[in-house]
């Protein structure tokens, strides 16, 4: 977002092990109960609640089936999920298109080391400094698929709002059937984790330090 002459850095606070997992490229796609208020860069700060280990297992096993179908068996996970720490930043490019607010997010980045910090609710400024600090130790993610979220298409339904999901292979483009269930799969995970943002969490939440 612009104030002036100055960009102002943006940054949103997420609960693990889905904070890390968008960071580290294995998550593109991000759930939330409104609409994605900017495109463009995102930092990715995660709260202070500890993961527990079933929850951690049951989102990595959800993308390995998820990367399964393309045929992607290695995936590398994160070997630990720190909370209260600013951990990286995507690029936000659109709204998904079958869904309402399906942030679509691309060019993962994350922190060698991640940054102490307090998140807050919403999307919020971030600090001047802890922008600057953290722009030094940014390293390009190396995701276990690229994928390129093409601009709408007028003649596909896949994509009558601004997005929709789409690998950069050819293959992919034969068969609609398998975009539309690897889509929808994608889909239900995002509308899943964004239940963590419903109205009465965020009245919970609203009490507690991020």
């Amino acid at each position: 977002m612009m104030g002036g002459n100055r960009v102002r850095e943006e940054c949103i606070t997420m609960h693990q092990p889905w904070a890390s997992l968008l960071v580290h490229g294995i998550k593109r796609v991000e759930g939330r109960s409104w609409p994605a208020p900017l495109r463009g860069r995102l930092w990715i700060h995660a709260a202070s609640k500890v993961p527990d280990s079933a929850t951690i297992k049951a989102m990595e096993d959800f993308y390995r089936e998820i990367y399964a179908i393309h045929g992607i068996t290695d995936l590398k996970f994160p070997d630990r999920y720190p909370v209260s720490r600013l951990l990286g930043c995507v690029e936000v490019v659109r709204l998904e298109a079958l869904t309402d607010f399906c942030w679509l997010c691309e060019q993962p980045q994350r922190l060698f080391i991640p940054l102490e910090m307090r998140g807050y609710q919403g999307v919020y400024p971030l600090d001047k400094k802890m922008v600057e600090a953290a722009i030094r130790g940014l390293a390009l993610v190396q995701c276990p698929q690229a994928v390129k979220f093409p601009l709408p298409d007028a003649h596909d339904p896949f994509s009558l709002k601004p997005g929709s999901i789409s690998l950069k292979y050819p293959e992919y483009k034969a068969s609609k059937v398998e975009l539309s269930s690897s889509l929808i799969a994608v889909i239900v995970g995002a509308t899943a984790a964004a239940t963590q943002f419903s109205k009465k969490n965020q009245t919970h939440q609203a009490t507690q330090p991020m």
